[in-house]
């Protein structure tokens, strides 16, 4: 359940819930209901009701899954954009599809009542009532890619709510974790997967990717791998120690390439440590991913040759 503050809280990073201004209200509002619907919250801090509808309308539009956005307007800061609006009491809720208002209403409602106001606005702009969870689930890796981690963890955990089978969503929801440095948190919800849900592949990979991150916790310096690999080649564990610097610095391919020689070099050093630690970075990485494709294709090549 979304827990809902008694006071309006500061708006997540990213574009689901923000906060806008007179020199910014073209582009957050007007322009951007060209492409979703846009809710405005008219609010003000000595406005009681305000606390009690701000953030129930920031639950709702949370749980929406990114099927509708949330501008959030302060009128003693902003009073120009009120006047043009015709907003004489607060809170006042417009609702903007396509640069226009198209709904509102004026003062706090219960929750029942801003869900159905918010289901209108979606429908009014040819979307589901429901959010349309794949549609959310896009909407939350979009939100991962462009770095908004905070906003899509919890687009991802609004969809769990709607549907505690998808995959999909439980590992979107820990490689949210994993983008906000929240590695035991990651690790949790994937604890949390049904049973029958282990195996599926976005799970194997957010596994992958949880096991890579402890990995870089403990990661020696490169440079100092490097001199150590240098000094020995035959020193596989200075290798394998390379590879997980590697990787944990953000250049998988180089991390690949080590690990490809170490298999070469030696394949059955650890029980197969280096074609394990590929296989983890392959899970970990995006299926069509080039480093993956190219990485996979050289492994045959080695095991074949």
């Amino acid at each position: 359940m979304l827990e809902l503050n008694p006071t309006p809280p500061a708006a997540p990073s990213g574009d689901l819930i923000k906060d806008s201004t007179e020199a910014t209200f073209m582009v957050d509002v007007v322009e951007a209901s060209k492409t979703v619907p846009v809710i405005v919250d008219f609010w003000a801090p000595w406005c009681g009701p305000c606390r009690q509808l701000t953030p129930a309308i920031e639950a709702a539009v949370t749980a929406a899954g990114g099927a509708v956005r949330l501008v959030k307007i302060n009128v003693d800061e902003n009073p120009a954009i009120a006047q043009q609006l015709r907003v004489q009491s607060l809170p006042t809720v417009y609702a903007f599809w396509q640069g226009q208002p198209i709904d509102g209403f004026q003062g706090a409602l219960p929750g029942s009542e801003i869900k159905t106001f918010i289901d209108k606005t979606i429908e009014a702009s040819g979307g589901q009532a429901d959010g349309g969870l794949g549609e959310a689930l896009e909407t939350a890796e979009g939100m991962l890619d462009e770095g908004a981690a905070a906003d899509a963890a919890s687009v991802f955990a609004a969809v769990l709510d709607e549907d505690p089978q998808s995959a999909p969503a439980y590992g979107g929801l820990a490689r949210a974790h994993l983008a906000l440095g929240q590695i035991d948190e990651a690790a949790q919800v994937l604890l949390s997967v049904p049973a029958d849900l282990e195996a599926a592949a976005e799970i194997e990979a957010a596994r992958a990717q949880v096991a890579l991150a402890r990995q870089a916790e403990d990661a020696r310096p490169v440079g100092e791998l490097r001199a150590a690999v240098e000094s020995n080649p035959d020193d596989m564990q200075a290798r394998l120690d390379l590879a997980q610097a590697l990787y944990a610095s953000g250049d998988a391919e180089a991390a690949v390439d080590a690990l490809l020689e170490s298999f070469r070099r030696d394949r059955e050093w650890n029980d197969g440590a280096a074609k394990a630690q590929l296989f983890t970075i392959f899970e970990a990485l995006k299926p069509n991913d080039p480093v993956a494709l190219n990485g996979r294709r050289k492994l045959s090549s080695i095991i074949f040759s």
